[in-house]
C-alpha cells in the first residue's frame, strides 16, 4: 500500500498532534497549491461495487471510471446504511444516519418523539447549502429524489432529471423533460423517457432516444457547461446519473457491447438462506421478476453493463472538460453510488437487503497532489462520510454522523469499528439492522427474529449463514445492534433490553405499477379498447 506524501497530509489536516482530535481537525484548512479545491461528486444509482474493470471485473469496460481508480483512493469496504434511493440520498446530503433523517425506506417516517419536524432542523443545512455558505459556487444536475420533488437543496444551479412524473406540472418543471420537449420535440411523445417500467422493469430494452439525447449525456453536458464557468470561486458540483438503475435501456451502440453468453450466471445460495429476508421475494414479485431464469439474467446483466459503459463514456466527457479548465490538480472528485442491485444473486432483484450485492457500494476519492494515486484502502466507509470529505476540503470540516475518512487515510483519525445499517420503520416487520465489522456481517430481522452471520472475508458471496455455528459471536453482534438502537429514534426496534421479535408473516405481494402519471396513465385498462378510444394514432 502506497504511503501519503507528508506535505500532502499537512495540507489536508494541518500539522501537530492536535490535528488528531475531532475539534482540531474541524478547523484545519485544506489549502492546496491553488487555494481551496473544487469538489465534484459523481454519483450513480444502483451501481454494484463489483462493476469496475480496474477493480477486477474482467467482463466490463469502464475506461473512465478506471481513470478515477488510478487518480486516487478506492475504499473497498464502503456501504449504504439504508440501501434504497431516498434514505441513501438524504444521508449523502445531510451526513446523518437514517434514525436522524427518518428515512428508512422510500417512504419517509414521522419524526421520533422530541425530534424537530424538518430534515434540516434535525440534521443541519444540506451539503450544498453548507458549501455555498463556505464561498463555493454550487451546481447540481440529475436525479435527486427528494421529498418534495423540487425541494431547495442549496444549489445555485439546480437541474433535475427525475425518473417519474407524478403530475403534468412536474414533467414541465423537470429540466430534462423540458429540454426534450423544447429542444427535441420529436421525442416528447415518449412516456418513459428512460425506458419502460412496470412489467418491463427487468426486461432488456434499448433507450427510446439516441445516445446524444439520452438522460445521462444530457446530465454530462449540463455539468460541462457549469465547468466552463470561471468566476473566481471554487465550485461544488453534484452530478447524479439515473443509471444503471432499471429499466436497463442503454442507447445504441451501448445496447450491443456485451454478449449475454459471455456473462456469468447469478450467484445463488440455498433458497432458505437467500429468502430469509422477506423483502427479497416481495420485491421480486413487485417488479415482475419472480421467475427470471439464468439465460434471461445473463441478458439483463449484459444490458446493465451496457448502461454502465454508457455512463462511463459520459463521465469521460466530464473528466476531459475538467482537465481543460487547468485546475484539475486541485479538484477533489468522489465517485459513488446510493446502493447496488442483486441482479439475480441470492434469488433476488432490486436492492433493499444487506447482501453485498445490494448494500456494498463503489467509493472512489481522488485529489491529485493530496492523496496518493491508485491506492486501495480497507477502512469501513459509508455515505455519511461524504459530507465530511467535502467540508474538510473546503476548510471547515463538519463530520456530523460520519467519520473523518481523509484523516483515517492519513493516520490522524481513528477508523470506525463498524458500520450499522438501518432499514424499515422501527417496530414493524420491515425493520432490520446490519452490523458490519472486521470480516463479519450480522443481520437481524424483526420479522421472525431471523439472524444471519456471514464471514465476508472467507465467503464474499455470502453463501454460508454461520449464525448457528458461532452463537457467541452472534450474541456479541446482536448486543452491538441493541446498543445502536438504544436511542429515542430507534427505541421501537427494541423489546426491553433485546431486539424486538415479531412472529414471522410474509408481506402481502403486490405489483408496482409505474406509468406516466403526468399524462393520466395509472395502470392497465380493464379492456384493451379503453386505451384506444381516445388514441389518435
Amino acid at each position: 500500500m502506497r504511503k501519503i506524501n507528508r506535505r500532502a497530509v499537512l495540507n489536508i489536516l494541518g500539522s501537530g498532534a492536535a490535528a488528531t482530535s475531532r475539534a482540531a481537525a474541524a478547523q484545519a484548512p485544506a489549502i492546496g497549491r491553488s487555494g481551496r479545491p473544487n469538489v465534484l461528486f459523481l454519483m450513480c444509482d444502483q451501481y454494484r461495487f463489483d462493476a469496475i474493470a480496474a477493480l477486477g471485473n474482467s467482463h466490463i469496460y469502464t475506461p473512465n471510471i478506471d481513470r478515477l481508480v488510478r487518480r486516487g483512493v478506492t475504499f473497498t469496504n464502503a456501504y449504504s446504511q439504508c440501501p434504497v434511493c431516498v434514505p441513501a440520498r438524504y444521508s449523502i446530503r445531510t451526513g446523518c444516519e437514517p434514525p436522524t433523517t427518518r428515512a428508512f425506506s422510500n417512504g419517509p417516517s414521522k419524526p421520533a418523539p422530541g425530534q424537530a419536524s424538518t430534515m434540516t432542523e434535525r440534521c443541519g443545512p444540506y451539503l450544498a447549502q453548507t458549501m455555498r455558505s463556505l464561498g463555493y459556487r454550487t451546481f447540481g444536475v440529475g436525479k435527486f429524489h427528494t421529498t418534495p420533488v423540487f425541494e431547495e437543496l442549496g444549489y445555485d444551479v439546480h437541474l433535475h432529471s427525475e425518473e417519474l412524473y407524478g403530475t403534468p406540472e412536474q414533467r414541465r418543471r423537470d429540466s430534462y423533460a423540458y429540454w426534450i420537449a423544447t429542444e427535441h420535440p420529436q421525442y416528447d411523445y415518449i412516456e418513459g423517457l428512460m425506458g419502460e417500467r412496470t412489467e418491463m422493469y427487468y426486461m432488456p430494452q434499448m433507450s427510446p432516444e439516441p445516445a446524444s439525447c439520452s438522460v445521462e449525456r444530457w446530465a454530462a453536458e449540463r455539468a460541462i457547461e457549469q465547468l466552463t464557468v470561471k468566476d473566481g470561486k471554487p465550485y461544488f458540483g453534484f452530478v447524479s446519473f439515473i443509471g444503471p438503475h432499471p429499466p436497463l435501456a442503454p442507447p445504441i451502440p451501448f445496447n450491443r457491447l456485451y454478449d449475454p453468453d459471455r456473462m456469468p450466471n447469478p450467484v445463488r445460495g440455498k433458497l432458505e438462506t437467500d429468502h430469509m429476508d422477506d423483502q427479497i421475494p416481495w420485491m421480486n414479485y413487485a417488479v415482475w421478476a419472480e421467475d427470471v431464469n439464468d439465460a434471461h439474467a445473463r441478458v439483463l446483466k449484459a444490458r446493465y453493463y451496457g448502461e454502465i459503459t454508457y455512463i462511463d463514456d459520459c463521465i469521460g466527457r466530464v473528466l476531459n472538460a475538467l482537465e481543460k479548465r487547468g485546475d484539475a490538480e486541485n479538484t477533489l472528485i468522489c465517485f459513488f453510488a446510493d446502493h447496488g442491485d442483486h441482479l439475480g444473486d441470492h434469488h433476488g432483484w432490486q436492492k433493499e437487503s444487506y447482501f453485498e450485492a445490494s448494500c456494498h457500494i463503489p467509493f472512489l476519492v481522488s485529489w491529485p497532489g493530496q492523496l496518493a494515486p491508485d491506492t486501495k484502502r480497507h477502512e469501513l466507509a459509508s455515505l455519511t462520510d461524504l459530507f465530511g470529505i467535502a467540508t474538510k476540503a473546503a476548510g471547515k470540516a463538519d463530520f456530523r454522523q460520519g467519520m473523518d475518512l481523509l484523516g483515517a487515510v492519513a493516520g490522524s483519525a481513528k477508523p470506525r469499528e463498524d458500520v450499522i445499517g438501518y432499514y424499515g420503520e422501527p417496530g414493524t416487520r420491515r425493520c432490520k439492522i446490519m452490523v458490519r465489522t472486521g470480516d463479519w456481517k450480522y443481520i437481524y430481522m424483526t420479522n421472525g427474529g431471523r439472524e444471519q452471520l456471514f464471514n465476508v472475508g472467507e465467503d464474499p458471496q455470502e453463501l454460508n449463514n454461520m449464525a448457528s455455528a458461532h452463537p457467541d459471536l452472534v450474541r456479541k453482534l446482536r448486543a452491538r445492534a441493541v446498543k445502536a438502537c438504544e436511542r429515542t429514534e430507534m427505541r421501537a426496534a427494541l423489546s426491553g433490553e433485546d431486539m424486538l421479535m415479531l412472529p414471522f408473516a410474509p408481506a402481502k405481494k403486490i405489483r408496482i405499477y409505474q406509468f406516466d402519471h403526468s399524462r393520466g396513465i395509472r395502470g392497465f385498462p380493464a379492456k384493451p379498447e379503453d386505451v384506444l378510444k381516445n388514441w389518435k394514432g
